[in-house]
């Protein structure tokens, strides 16, 4: 099933490169599956697109924190807490700072 997503996934960046959602969605599909290694790029590529993107801030710290990259998932989600909707979202706040306090006790 995950590969017909994957696939869908895939076409959808090839058609629409310059959307945010396309490569977000492939990157989540990748950190569902604990694929870390293969989330950063599409990650990055929706952070790159869209700088505002909260969830897919998020989602490339998780990457980073799968990778054991400490500081590339601070960064992440630092920058998650940046965004519009970091910054208006209480509950996404609160959340962000356990995952950073959790990395420095890591």
């Amino acid at each position: 099933m995950s590969s017909e997503r994957e696939a869908l996934f895939l076409k959808l960046v090839a058609e629409y490169p310059d959307s945010p959602m396309g490569h977000f969605s492939l990157g989540r599909l990748y950190l569902d599956e604990k694929r870390w290694a293969e989330a950063v790029a599409p990650l990055r590529e929706a952070v790159t697109l869209d700088p505002h993107y909260a969830a897919a801030h998020v989602a490339l710290g998780d990457a980073y924190a799968g990778l054991g990259k400490k500081e590339g998932a601070k960064s992440a989600w630092q920058a998650a807490l940046g965004t519009p909707h970091g910054q208006r979202d209480l509950s996404l706040q609160a959340d962000l700072e356990q995952r950073l306090r959790d990395l420095d006790d890591f």
